[in-house]
């Protein structure tokens, strides 16, 4: 899979894919090409069923430092607009992947980086990790759409008005990141999730995630509605007599 991509890298084993941002000479900066190609790795990584999990990540010494401005200043108003709707698209790709994906964050995550990782299902981070959102600052406008879902919007606002950095642990206080660890551990204690979630069902992590992320978006009737059919697929398709014995005689070895 990887060999068709020239800005992201992407690997997999034991059921968990790994998507690297692999534009390190750039700061993984996000260009019109990255957009293509995580857009196309996105569509394919949704239809391969052997895939439980998605790490996003990026190489070299941070995540992504946001848009290409190299790419853009020489656009005009359309191309630009055109640009931003592709970038738009990738993030929606990400977003709407049916498997648990895990953004694991060090250095920089500016702008399109935070966009990134914004779509992913949750984020692990590096004690060196910082995030920003400087697009009022470009005089522009973005981010104003995941971020309040994820931190509340008073914060949302705070951050999107001043565009200022947010280290690691004020990060995790606020609701940006689930979890911080060291450098050194990171990947590691990343992965050791990743591969914990990918030994689980692949079909009711899958259905519990379509549930969180509709439900959040109607109201408790129609989520609870939307969680009732998810359970009734859910027994239509896996063999859960077979899961709760199972369940059962753990918990006796264990007891």
């Amino acid at each position: 899979m990887s060999s068709a991509y020239s800005t992201i890298r992407v690997e997999v084993e034991d059921h968990v894919a790994t998507l690297t941002l692999n534009r390190p000479e750039s700061r993984n900066a996000l260009n019109t090409a990255m957009c293509g190609e995580l857009i196309a790795a996105a569509e394919a990584l949704a239809a391969d069923e052997t895939v439980h999990v998605v790490v996003i990540r990026g190489e070299g010494p941070v995540f992504c430092a946001g848009a290409d401005l190299k790419e853009r200043k020489d656009m005009s108003t359309a191309e630009l607009t055109a640009r931003r709707v592709k970038g738009f698209t990738a993030y929606a790709a990400l977003e709407r992947l049916p498997q648990a994906v895990i953004a694991v964050v060090h250095g920089a995550a500016f702008g399109s980086g935070c966009e990134i990782a914004g779509a992913s299902d949750f984020i692990l981070a590096s004690t060196e990790a910082k995030f920003r959102y400087p697009e009022v600052g470009w005089g522009t406008i973005g981010a104003t759409q995941r971020l309040p879902r994820m931190v509340g919007v008073r914060m949302a606002k705070e951050l999107l008005f001043t565009g200022r950095t947010v280290e690691a642990q004020e990060a995790k206080a606020i609701g940006l990141v689930n979890h911080v660890y060291e450098p050194a551990e990171l990947e590691a204690r990343a992965f050791e999730m990743a591969r914990h979630i990918a030994a689980a069902a692949p079909l009711t992590v899958r259905l519990t995630k379509r549930c969180v992320d509709q439900g959040v978006e109607t109201t408790r009737e129609g989520a609870m509605a939307v969680e009732l059919l998810a359970i009734e697929e859910n027994l239509r398709h896996s063999d859960w007599k077979r899961a709760i014995s199972g369940f059962g005689a753990g918990a006796q070895k264990n007891a």
